[in-house]
């Protein structure tokens, strides 16, 4: 089979709640009896619990980014890793993992990128609150704007890329405006954006987010990036 290597990075901070019940979804094994060559890569973000021996324990391959910042979790696995089919999913457990195979199917298809919405699925009760909500809408609507896009959520951590896209990206911020980075450089190169509607789970841990700053964040990088 051609074009049959998928890697999946986690990043993860302190996340020794949720990462092995992360790890224990994974489709790896229906995977594998495809055909394909399944790599799962966590990327601590120098944890100090016991995130990484949860996860080696549980077969995933360990890289430690003494930087902390989603963004440059991420930076370090792309440069790591070499497969055809990319994946990005939140350690938390709010993504369930299952949906990676329907995301593959649409990716192979030819769509470059594919995104999981929790806007156009359905969410457990209390997963967003309804600050975060709005604020979600808001980023999504002026991106939609400034870049002619028409995804339904922004803001979420769960993405599907082709692997001829990875050297297009030249990602530089560090941490949670990754996502406002990734739909800025994808418009602008011409990138379809697919969309699968999923559920989202209410996470079990404190969640790392600073509300009203990152959402500034988020807001300015938009504008910005619009008129470079």
């Amino acid at each position: 089979m051609k074009e049959n290597r998928v890697a999946i990075i986690l990043p993860a901070l302190n996340e020794a709640l949720t990462i092995g019940r992360v790890l224990d979804e994974m489709p790896k094994p229906a995977l594998e009896q495809d055909g394909y060559l399944v790599e799962i890569v966590v990327v601590d973000s120098n944890s100090n619990d016991e995130t990484a021996q949860i996860a080696r324990d549980k077969g995933a391959r360990i890289l430690v980014e003494p930087r902390r910042g989603k963004a440059i979790a991420v930076r370090t696995a792309l440069a790591s890793i070499e497969a055809d089919f990319v994946f990005l999913l939140d350690a938390d457990y709010t993504y369930p993992a299952t949906y990676i195979p329907e995301m593959l199917r649409i990716l192979r298809s030819g769509c470059p990128v594919v995104i999981g919405s929790r806007l156009r699925g359905w969410r457990e009760k209390g997963a967003i609150r309804r600050l975060n909500l709005v604020g979600n809408i808001l980023l999504t609507r002026l991106a939609n704007i400034l870049y002619g896009t028409r995804i339904s959520d922004l803001c979420t951590g769960y993405w599907g890329i082709r692997r001829e896209v990875i050297p297009e990206l030249e990602l530089r911020a560090s941490g949670f405006q990754l996502e406002a980075e990734l739909l800025t450089q994808l418009a602008k190169k011409g990138y379809a954006i697919a969309e699968v509607p999923i559920f989202y789970r209410r996470r079990p841990s404190k969640a790392k987010i600073n509300r009203i700053r990152d959402g500034v964040r988020i807001a300015w990088l938009l504008v910005s990036r619009r008129f470079k």
